[in-house]
């Protein structure tokens, strides 16, 4: 599976350390697509934070199956034809921290139009909206300088995010061009 971006303290702008037999985290995320070419952002308006749907693996789920549920929670939406774009890896000495991401890209299916967020996400603003990808990659990029904490993330942690999935964009459009 290709490597879409490895990102360290450096490449958010703080100063490296190292990891020591750090925790590990399995997640699933990506690009989900409407019929009309848009594509799901999920804004926490407290945080000015724009990043793509996906979440944490669960038990022993497989990443595609991970990717179709939390799709489901944060977008409402059932997604077909998925494919994979390949993983991001995030390194995080600060909070001794790795996650590895499988990152994929759905269709849009059925639009339930019932998000299933968590009190953490409620209490953030959160907030599904669709946006060409260009408009997301933007809102992705402007609010990386601009990232407000929670009760729940420092912005040391939102940045990984932030940066993540512009990463992420940044390699869907790269796709999309060349077909």
């Amino acid at each position: 599976m290709e490597l879409i971006c490895k990102i360290t303290e450096e490449d958010i702008g703080e100063e490296s350390s190292k990891l020591d037999n750090p925790r590990l985290r399995l997640a699933a995320r990506g690009i989900v697509v409407r019929e009309d070419g848009k594509i799901a952002i999920f804004n926490k308006r407290n945080k000015n934070e724009y990043k793509l749907p996906g979440g944490g693996m669960e038990g022993k789920e497989l990443p595609e199956e991970a990717f179709k549920r939390e799709v489901l929670e944060e977008t409402g939406c059932e997604v077909k034809n998925i494919k994979s774009l390949g993983i991001t890896e995030e390194y995080k000495a600060l909070d001794n921290f790795k996650q590895t991401s499988y990152v994929f890209i759905g269709e849009v299916q059925k639009n339930t139009e019932q998000l299933n967020m968590t009190e953490k996400e409620k209490e953030e603003g959160g907030r599904l909206i669709w946006e060409t990808p260009e408009k997301a990659l933007e809102l992705i990029k402007e609010c990386f300088d601009k990232l407000v904490a929670s009760k729940y993330e420092s912005v040391y942690s939102t940045k990984f995010i932030v940066l993540r999935d512009r990463k992420i964009l940044e390699k869907y459009i790269e796709l999309r061009k060349e077909c």
